[in-house]
């Protein structure tokens, strides 16, 4: 059975047309003749919405009861039975009640989609798995319901639902978005012109590297190499020398040129897996072009220029940037270069060349290291010096043999010296058995004279092939020794990596591996001269220095390094340079947050003291001035409420410094909490007697066997009072708040249940912060700490105080503290 097709309509934020874009695209195919049918669609109260949905067949939805309430789902199974060519799926991010097959409803699409059937579908951006954290820092709100950005990416359509923000702002001004009494908070926070902006731009960028995830998929189904300039990518090619910052920059100066360019930096690493550049200034380089804006990668490759190319062809690259070569005149004469080749095969790829100060000097290598030990090479000259003569006595001795033998035994004792000995020793022994053997074997004999010209020709052969054969044992073994090097070099990078990607302090576990590796008694990093980390007994002068940058030095203890070692201390040396300024950086935005978090505070409570605080006072004053004035005679029905007002304004007035009091001991740790073991039937009437007498039209539905809580009573009552007050505040007389109690595992709940306006889920959160209320603009409210200090109260109980939507309308706040047994046993 061939799978259904996904099409899903992203949108920057609710509200911009997805649902009524996807019913109409539903339309046309229904007009089509298509079997259409709506498995569920959401209107949230949008009349223009429901007026969509028209005359299409729509899946009865499956009733679920939870917690005591009923909600509606959509019916999988049925959908499933039906078996329509098209289903209509709104939400896909969507969490499923408790109950139903799959927790998530993009699960349930995948059902459908399996089963054959075609799915339309609607999701938000910020439900997104990968861009969670980006819009819960831009918005405040972290999106609790999320979709895995794989599936998404797996949909055959993806169309995006677009809006200015200024189209948005006056939509939901209208009403067409949320109902009336909402938009004002909206509007003042999520909806904000500056959010909506941000994750419009968040939409496309997604949407756009979707498009080019497609673009690049189909240009390797159909063998497309050319370069198609859709987007500017300016690769820069890396050798891990000096030159390198200089071609990043210039790279990067290309990029900035071209809106939303990308900046990528590479290095060619050779295949036969030899160390050629040097890691430190590799590991610089890398940092530098990410601080940029670009990506680092490393491929590998026998051609250097075929490989840049091939990745440069792979990402889509409009330019490519080089150095200018650093060889000499003669080497460019007798060879054409990396640059000079990737410019002829680099077909409409523009190449840059860029001067840099070392070009055209020669590349300046220090000695080659020899590649055997020194006591081989001793070996080698003595089997030379040795084994030649004898060889030669042994020829002297035995039966004549004709010279060809003669010159293949002679090779064979060369091949011998090179093998035990390398180039050198070969060398001289191919040397002297040329002249042993024209001496003795070659005609005529005594003499260093040849009279017939074939006997010449072999021994220039012998010559030749005794050479040779050195020369290939000697590279051989170096060959071996550079990769045995680079190996090692390889693994201890690696190793170094991972130890400092598993420490809690990356400078000290960097600093500590350094030390442990090259067997040293202390490693000290020094900025500017002086010493900011250092690991081991670092007294005594230094037996080596290191420079990681012009301000950042390291030294080293214990033993002087080999120059081989230096090129992966360098490497460390850089690595502890960035360590070093990430953990001050993060040292400086940890010191950061208290301070600007403290002075939002002070700012919002110097705004809502200036405000809130004023209205009782100024009520109590006025009350008060008035019973004692002299000019106008009150009777005793205007005293009492004068008197009323003004005992009303105090006891709101004492509530709000109260709150404030608590919360500032709540965040300085000095709230005193005493709990005992307490029934919830005992501090219901109590709060409720605080609220006075919109208290008696709460319902209590609290069982008389509910467990006895552990609780502090005095707080827990200033929680309910809090509590049932929001809930007061929202609710109709029509529809009074409700409390109830039930227990759940180790807990007892005590829910208070409101059918006000609600809160969108997305601001659950919000509500909790100190001085909030949501763009509310009643006077008579006090500072919003109501929901905040009730939360600290009860967290510091051990509890938890969490949001819940109210079937049919509104909020409940469920407050779960321990039951009195088991609060005994902690």
């Amino acid at each position: 059975m061939a799978r259904g097709e996904l099409r899903i309509y992203l949108g920057a934020a609710p509200g911009v047309g997805k649902t009524y874009t996807m019913l109409e695209e539903a339309h046309r195919r229904a007009g089509r003749g298509t079997d259409v049918v709506i498995a569920l669609v959401e209107t949230h109260g949008r009349k223009h919405t429901a007026a969509m949905m028209g005359d299409l067949e729509v899946v009865a939805r499956r009733e679920l009861s939870y917690r005591g309430a009923a909600f509606a789902e959509m019916d999988l199974d049925a959908v499933l039975a039906r078996r329509p060519e098209v289903a209509v799926v709104d939400e896909l991010a969507h969490t499923n009640v408790p109950g139903t097959r799959n927790p998530k409803r993009w699960q349930d699409v995948q059902e459908l989609l399996d089963a054959g059937i075609d799915v339309l579908t609607t999701v938000n951006v910020q439900h997104l798995e990968s861009l969670n954290d980006v819009v819960a820092r831009i918005t405040g709100v972290e999106q609790r319901e999320t979709v895995p950005d794989s599936f998404v990416r797996g949909a055959g359509q993806v169309e995006l639902v677009d809006m200015t923000p200024e189209a948005l702002r006056r939509r939901m001004a209208h009403g067409n978005v949320y109902r009336p009494e909402k938009v004002d908070a909206a509007l003042g926070n999520y909806f904000r012109t500056g959010n909506l902006t941000a994750l419009r731009e968040l939409a496309l960028l997604w949407l756009a590297d979707k498009v080019e995830q497609q673009l690049g998929q189909y240009r390797a189904d159909h063998d497309i190499e050319a370069t198609w300039e859709t987007r500017e990518r300016v690769v820069v090619a890396l050798t891990g020398g000096r030159e390198g910052d200089t071609l990043i920059r210039r790279a990067a100066r290309i990029a900035a040129r071209g809106k939303g360019a990308d900046l990528l930096a590479v290095h060619v690493t050779r295949s036969d897996g030899l160390a050629g550049a040097n890691p430190a200034e590799l590991a610089r380089q890398r940092v530098l072009a990410e601080s940029l804006g670009g990506t680092y990668h490393q491929v590998v490759g026998v051609d250097v220029a075929q490989a840049l190319l091939d990745f440069a062809r792979g990402v889509n690259a409009t330019q490519i940037v080089l150095g200018a070569s650093s060889r000499g005149r003669l080497a460019r004469m007798l060879a054409a270069g990396v640059g000079v080749t990737t410019i002829a095969r680099s077909g409409s790829i523009d190449v840059h060349l860029v001067p840099h100060e070392l070009a055209g000097r020669g590349r300046r290598r220090g000695p080659l290291p020899p590649a055997l030990s020194r006591g081989r090479r001793i070996a080698g000259f003595v089997t030379a010096l040795l084994g030649l003569p004898l060889l030669t006595a042994a020829l002297e001795v035995g039966p004549a043999l004709p010279l060809v033998d003669d010159i293949l035994l002679f090779l064979v004792a060369v091949v011998g010296v090179a093998l035990v000995g390398g180039l050198w020793p070969a060398l001289v022994a191919a040397v002297g058995g040329s002249l042993l053997l024209n001496w003795y074997f070659t005609p005529p004999v005594g003499r260093f004279t040849i009279a017939e010209g074939q006997n010449l020709l072999a021994l220039v052969i012998f010559v030749g092939v005794a050479v040779a054969v050195s020369w290939v044992v000697d590279t051989a073994a170096r060959r071996t020794r550079q990769a045995a090097l680079a190996s090692a070099e390889a693994q201890t990078l690696a190793t170094v990596a991972g130890s400092v990607l598993r420490g809690q302090r990356p400078l000290l576990a960097l600093l500590d591996r350094l030390r442990e590796t090259f067997a040293l008694n202390s490693v000290t990093l020094l900025e500017a001269g002086v010493a900011v980390a250092s690991v081991g007994d670092s007294q005594g002068p230094p037996d080596a220095e290191v420079k990681a940058d012009d301000d950042v030095l390291v030294q080293l203890r214990g033993r002087t390094l080999e120059a081989s070692d230096r090129r992966i201390v360098e490497a460390f040396a850089a690595q502890a340079a960035v360590a070093l300024r990430q953990e001050r950086l993060a040292a400086e935005a940890a010191t950061a947050k208290p301070l600007a978090e403290a002075d939002r505070l002070r700012t919002a409570l110097l705004a809502a003291v200036s405000h809130d605080l004023r209205t009782p006072l100024a009520s109590a004053k006025a009350s008060v001035a008035s019973l004692r004035s002299s000019e106008v005679e009150f009777d005793d029905e205007d005293r009492a409420e004068l008197l009323a007002t003004a005992d009303e304004s105090l006891d709101r007035l004492d509530r709000l410094v109260a709150n404030l009091l608590d919360m500032s001991r709540l965040q300085a740790g000095a709230l005193g909490v005493s709990p005992v073991e307490v029934g919830a039937e005992e501090v219901v009437p109590l709060a409720l007697d605080d609220l006075g007498p919109e208290g008696r039209t709460v319902t209590v539905r609290v069982p008389e066997d509910l467990p006895m809580l552990h609780a502090d009573p005095g707080l827990l009552e200033r929680i309910l009072v809090n509590l049932l007050g929001n809930a007061l505040r929202y609710s109709t007389p029509d529809a009074p708040p409700m409390i109830t109690g039930s227990t759940h595992g180790d807990t007892v709940e005590l829910r208070v249940i409101d059918h006000g306006p609600g809160i969108p889920s997305d601001r659950w959160d919000d509500v909790f912060l100190p001085f909030q209320r949501l763009g509310d603009r009643d006077n008579h409210t006090g500072v919003g700490l109501g929901l905040a200090l009730s939360r600290g109260l009860t967290e510091a109980m051990g509890g938890t105080l969490t949001p819940e939507e109210t079937p049919g309308g509104g909020l409940t706040m469920i407050l779960s503290l321990p039951i009195a047994f088991l609060g005994r046993m902690e």
